[in-house]
């Protein structure tokens, strides 16, 4: 058998148990409960402090004299421990996307791994990118939007509990949108489309940029285009990567008959 053909075998083909799998798996999510409880219990106590920095950008950006609001019995409890319990699993995504490969690794060929780990890497830095991105630079645009446009004699005196839930629900979009360059690898890599294909069709995925940036933003165009034009790029830095993925599995499959 060549190299390359044994380059491409699984490192061990042993067959294991459904019971031993579901061993390991339990064992892994222990270990990730574990991580996730320490961080929780290392951040519980500064929980309050947590909530006026993710609070910011609003407080900044209220008129002069009003202040948040707890509507509910429970909202001045509940609010900051729900913010540490997300903050935790957000801090400790590393740790959880190292028990998710270490458990699926075993089954993966070598040139899958080594297409994987840059993946997960990358993935991590890019979400944590998108929520910065939302906290720095969208959240003061927006709120700023918000609070101005405010009916005559219509005090702005957000709910904590419902800004906590609004802001989450951007920290996972702008997460989540800013994964494009490790969707169009994917894509790329399992054959779904090809990079030659997405280039064509970049005129509408500029408009479809800023049509998500529209849903995800207050209607003015700054915020939509803080937006659109990132995730513009993003787009075209994952077809760069999408080529050299694609060039890669080109040399593979020519070099593979060769070395029969």
């Amino acid at each position: 058998m060549s190299e390359e053909r044994r380059d491409d075998q699984r490192p061990d083909d042993t067959p294991q148990t459904l019971v031993s799998h579901l061993l390991e798996l339990r064992n892994r999510l222990l270990k990730t409960l574990v991580v996730v409880l320490v961080i929780f219990l290392g951040l519980f106590y500064f929980s309050r402090d947590l909530y006026t920095l993710v609070a910011r950008p609003l407080m900044d950006a209220m008129p002069e004299g009003t202040n948040m609001i707890a509507t509910g019995v429970a909202s001045p409890f509940l609010a900051p421990f729900k913010l540490t319990l997300y903050l935790s699993i957000f801090v400790a995504m590393p740790f959880i996307l190292h028990q998710a490969w270490a458990f699926v690794a075993p089954g993966l060929y070598r040139h899958e791994k080594k297409l994987a780990v840059p993946l997960l890497a990358s993935s991590v830095l890019l979400f944590y990118g998108g929520a910065a991105f939302a906290y720095f630079v969208v959240f003061p645009l927006m709120f700023q939007f918000f609070t101005t446009i405010a009916p005559e004699g219509v005090a702005v005196t957000t709910d904590i509990s419902s800004y906590l839930d609004f802001v989450l629900a951007l920290f996972l979009a702008f997460g989540v949108a800013f994964e494009l360059p490790i969707a169009i690898v994917l894509m790329v890599a399992t054959g779904i489309t090809t990079v030659e294909k997405l280039a064509a069709s970049r005129a509408y995925v500029v408009v479809a940029c800023f049509v998500i940036g529209m849903m995800l933003t207050p209607p003015d165009i700054i915020s939509q285009t803080l937006l659109a034009v990132p995730m513009w790029l993003l787009f075209e830095i994952g077809l760069v990567f999408g080529r050299m993925v694609r060039r890669q599995q080109l040399d593979r499959e020519q070099d593979t008959p060769q070395n029969r």
